[in-house]
Parts: structure tokens; sequence; C-alpha cells
């Protein structure tokens, strides 16, 4: 029964969260409901890390049920406009402010706190029925610049044009594509955009001929398939070891991935993140202007603290500060 009005309450609020983070309308009506039962926070996240602040917000509510973190998962920039506007507290984005957004923010009397949490992977994934076992640095950016276009040009292959597919127009995925891997070139007429990293997972398995680039946290295979349990996901939390285990999906193939300059590659595990061998990485960090004693603040010091850093670890991204030991490293 509990269970139940919890779930009602959430949703609820995370209907009052978007109207207020979309209009910057807190609102004066009546507080008797939720907010008597709950200590209510509310969050802005980029979308390409849903996944792993739904997990962190899942623990974080078990552990403290008197606690309600509403989630509202929009792109990078949005979300950074939020946090200017001053409609939200908190942003979860793959980048520090710029001197001149932190300094806006002073010149509105708020402190900024920015953590780094994570290292997140992009990781290249294609069906399971493709030769293509690895790509460098290199063929990558002939890909997405429209220069290489058949899957032939790089193995033999009768797969046809190679298709690439993003989450979705203006992510931060692919901005982190077009800065990092094509120099702020354009995309070529092969790169398409989906509407969510679930459908570039599902546009992978149902083509032969797409080619995904996608959040390591999205593949990991307690991501899908074999999902574990809240039960299991709060004991290996709980639990004193630092040691992961590492898959990923076995509904597609993972690439091997290899710096233009090096030899060997890579897949995106934790280990491989952590040294910088694989190259195609970023940070994920968490952004705050809450002081002390405030529901906003208690889930921040939560995520960036051991229990939420354990949680990240978890997801298939690398900790910003829980460095764990990779074992069964499968190549």
């Amino acid at each position: 029964m509990n269970s139940n009005i919890s779930r009602f309450c959430k949703v609820s609020a995370i209907a009052v969260s978007a109207l207020f983070v979309m209009t910057g309308c807190g609102g004066s009506g009546d507080k008797s409901g939720t907010e008597k039962k709950f200590k209510v926070s509310t969050l802005v996240c980029d979308n390409s890390f849903e996944n792993i602040m739904s997990q962190e917000i899942d623990v974080y509510e078990y552990n403290y049920p008197k606690m309600l973190v509403v989630p509202y998962y929009t792109t990078q920039r949005n979300a950074i406009d939020s946090l200017l506007s001053l409609r939200t507290k908190t942003i979860v984005i793959p980048r520090q402010l710029t001197e001149q957004e932190t300094a806006r923010l002073k010149a509105q009397k708020k402190n900024v706190r920015q953590q780094r949490i994570a290292v997140d992977a992009i990781a290249l994934i294609v069906n399971k029925d493709n030769p293509v076992e690895i790509l460098s640095t290199k063929e990558l950016r002939e890909i997405l610049s429209g220069e290489t276009t058949e899957w032939n040009e790089l193995e033999p292959s009768k797969l046809g044009k190679i298709q690439v597919v993003f989450d979705q127009n203006g992510s931060s995925t692919a901005q982190y594509m077009r800065d990092s891997i094509l120099n702020g070139a354009p995309f070529g007429e092969n790169v398409y955009a989906q509407n969510s990293n679930p459908d570039v997972f599902k546009a992978v398995t149902e083509r032969k001929n797409a080619l995904g680039v996608i959040g390591v946290s999205w593949i990991s295979s307690d991501m899908g398939g074999v999902e574990i349990s809240r039960e299991e996901r709060l004991k290996r939390v709980a639990s004193d070891s630092l040691t992961t285990a590492l898959e990923f999906n076995s509904a597609i193939k993972v690439l091997k991935v290899r710096d233009e300059h090096s030899i060997r590659a890579y897949k995106p595990y934790q280990a491989y993140i952590y040294d910088g061998s694989y190259p195609l990485y970023r940070s994920i960090f968490m952004i705050t202007t809450t002081v002390g004693g405030t529901p906003d603040n208690a889930f921040y010091a939560f995520v960036t603290g051991y229990q939420g850093q354990k949680v990240i670890q978890l997801t298939g991204v690398l900790p910003g500060v829980v460095q764990p030991r990779m074992v069964n490293l499968a190549e």
C-alpha cells in the first residue's frame, strides 16, 4: 500500500516539476499533500544520463523514504538555462560551467559547486550480423562526415549504406562527436536522429546497416536483458567490494575503437575508460547552487558521496571518485 501511495505522489510531483522547470512558476497553492509526506528536491539532467540518474534516485529514495527527487530530463542547453534562470538548483551535464555562466550566477548571489561524478564512454554499437569488429577514430570521422558511406569500404560486406543513428537532434552525444571527432565540421547526410537512447538501441537491433552512437550506461547488461532487481542493486551498493564484473547487452555488438595513432583497439570497459585507452570518453558533472540543510543539497551529497559513486559504478560508467577494481575483461 505504501509503495502505491509513494508512486502516485511521485507521478504527481513529476508533472508539477515539469511545469516548474519549463515555466519557472513555483506556484503558491496548497502544499498540504506531497510536501507534508516528503521532502522534495528537483533535478534537471541531460537526457544522455537518464539511466544513471534514475538508478541514483531509486537507491536514494529507498534509503531515505521521506525524500523525493523529481527529475526532468532534457537537453544540455535546457539544463544550463534552467540553472542560470534560477528555475532549478541542480543539474547534471557533460561539462563544467564556463566562467561567464559562473559569473552570472554569482551576480545573483548564488554559490556554485561543481563536482565530476563520473566519466562516461561513448559506445559504438552495430547489429550482431555486422562483420565489423573495430573502428579507428579516423574511420569514424570519415563515416560521420559522409566521406565513407558503405560498410563494404571497411570490411567485405553486403550490408550496403552505413546509417549512423544518434539519440536526438541537439543532444550532448551528437555535440561530443561533432566537436571531438569532426572538429566542428557538420555531419554527413548518412547521420540520423532518433527520439531517444532506447530508440538508438532498437534501431541497431532491427537494422543490419545501422551504426549506433550511445552512452555506455545504455548498453550495460544491467540496462536490459539481464536487468538486476532493485534488491540486488541495493545489495551491491551496500557491499564493501569495489570489484565490477563487466558485460554488455548481448542483443547488440559493441565495437572496439582505437585512436588513429594507436595499434590496439579497446571496448568501453571501465578499466579502459580509467586509463584513457578507450578514446571516446567525457566527464559528467553535477552542478548545484544549493545550500546545506536543504533536500536538494542532501541529494547532491549522496550522489557525490561513497554510496552514490557505488551506484554509478554499477551502471557501466567510471565513478568520478571511487575507483573500482575491474575484472572479466573479455576481449
